[in-house]
């Protein structure tokens, strides 16, 4: 007889549902999930971003239950990058795996994510989590490991000037990564609770209109708006450099004059590396739990991605207790 678990599902409409257990294949391991993050791109996608259908979320920290090709993981407690990659092609050979043209990816493009009470992925996608982080922590490592992948893309040294836009759940995992660069960093938003995490880390923070018309070398979007990219070449200086972080349904307007004539370098970036993440909350460089507003246990799934939709909302998790 076929175990079922709970599920939170997405296809026509987004609900709970009793699914089959996740059946381990070859090179991969069984995790049951201890906590789920939702973020922006989950919520994007529940309004059509990638047209994706079956078992939401990317973000989690479980621990292993079964591993029938290496018994060592079983009981340790994991994250997971969230890429899964062929491992064969052109881009793979380079070690670009999270840009393999068949790759899947988890809770976004044709495979099965991790709000559920069992998921299954391949070892190799897997990172064993230090005992002294706590899940709520861990939970952050795939956002937090995107922030990361910043300065794997740009160099940013300590006379930089640099702008983060947007003081939500990624603007601010950012602005602790950036901090630690001892550029000249500021933090913008619309939101005072926010803007004050940011403060107490001692970083300079502005609303919207207290930002003057300095101009910038670094840009961070990461706003979650179609708006975003616009500001962002409005605030960089010449021959700067935007970083693109937002991800979301539909498509802005782009004033490509302005990044020709400007000479502005435009980076687009994702995913990033899973081990200075996991450094830095192992060694207490950053924290990320005043983040964290909300858990709710996947039973309030809907509820969870409710709050989760509610303008200024921080993490919204699932699991690790009720809210």
């Amino acid at each position: 007889m076929t175990s079922v678990m709970q599920a939170l599902v997405l296809d026509d409409e987004l609900r709970l549902e009793q699914i089959a257990d996740p059946v381990p294949g070859p090179g991969e391991a069984l995790v049951a999930v201890r906590m789920a993050g939702i973020c922006n791109t989950d919520l994007e996608i529940v309004r059509g971003y990638m047209g994706f259908s079956g078992v939401l979320g990317h973000e989690m920290v479980g621990v292993v239950e079964a591993c029938p090709g290496d018994a060592s993981w079983v009981g340790r407690r994991v994250v997971a990058e969230i890429n899964l990659a062929c491992g064969r092609c052109e881009d793979c050979l380079r070690d670009l795996g999270r840009h393999c043209p068949k790759r899947s990816v988890l809770g976004i493009l044709s495979r099965d994510g991790c709000m559920a009470e069992r998921v299954a992925l391949p070892v190799g996608n897997l990172h064993a989590v230090p005992d002294g982080v706590p899940d709520e922590t861990a939970v952050f490592l795939e956002p937090l490991a995107a922030a990361f992948e910043i300065l794997e893309q740009v160099t940013v040294p300590p006379d930089a000037r640099v702008l983060v836009l947007g003081d939500g759940k990624l603007g601010l995992l950012v602005t602790m990564v950036l901090r630690h660069t001892g550029s000249d960093l500021t933090l913008v938003g619309r939101h005072g609770s926010k803007l004050g995490i940011a403060e107490d880390l001692g970083v300079q923070t502005a609303l919207p209109h207290e930002l003057t018309d300095e101009r910038y070398d670094i840009v961070v979007e990461a706003t979650g708006s179609p708006d975003g990219l616009a500001e962002a070449l409005r605030r960089v200086r010449p021959r700067g450099t935007v970083v693109l972080k937002s991800t979301f349904h539909g498509a802005p307007e782009v004033d490509t004059a302005r990044i020709v004539i400007d000479e502005i370098h435009l980076v687009g970036s994702r995913c990033g590396p899973f081990p200075p993440a996991l450094r830095a909350l192992a060694h207490g460089r950053i924290d990320p739990r005043p983040l964290l507003e909300a858990t709710y246990p996947l039973a309030d799934a809907l509820t969870a991605f409710e709050h989760a939709s509610r303008p200024g909302a921080l993490k919204i998790a699932l699991g690790g207790g009720k809210p």
